[in-house]
């Protein structure tokens, strides 16, 4: 029986996550003169995830309350929500606000800003297979070459 020897081609051709995640880092960061300069878009972020939020003002400001262990109240949330308020959520309340409102793309900004991607767990936990599956790959097809130098050596004796 004949040994198939060609590789699926969509295989080679596909990008792994971590490359592809490299790649789109790189692209950004040569377009994105002033990107940590982030005032505006995290603004907007905070502002569209508080009005996108299923919930009302009260109850944001109590599951926040709940989950940052601080007060906060919807005076709070409101002055940060104003443009013509210069108070701006402070960083430690942001995941709180995240996870009340139920929108990451404040948090987001935040990482992409630092140079870091944000993912949600389960992607995350996908992210960190793969590099896994790659390692595996790798270190398989090192055992393949150490075999066949093995046989090699064993044939010459």
């Amino acid at each position: 029986m004949a040994k198939n020897t060609q590789k699926n081609v969509s295989e080679i051709q596909q990008m792994s996550l971590f490359d592809l995640l490299s790649r789109d880092r790189a692209e950004r960061a040569e377009i994105a003169p002033g990107k940590m300069c982030i005032s505006a878009r995290l603004m907007t972020a905070v502002k569209l995830a508080v009005k996108q939020a299923p919930k009302s003002r009260e109850t944001l400001c109590d599951e926040m309350s709940l989950l940052a262990g601080a007060e906060i109240t919807i005076n709070m949330l409101s002055s940060w929500c104003a443009d013509s308020h210069p108070h701006r959520l402070p960083a430690e309340y942001l995941p709180a606000l995240c996870a009340a409102t139920g929108s990451t793309e404040p948090m987001r900004i935040m990482a992409e800003a630092s140079g870091l991607f944000a993912l949600p767990g389960p992607d995350a936990l996908r992210a960190d297979m793969q590099r896994d599956v790659e390692q595996k790959r790798e270190i398989d097809k090192r055992i393949r070459q150490k075999e066949a130098l093995i046989k090699a050596l064993e044939v010459e004796k």
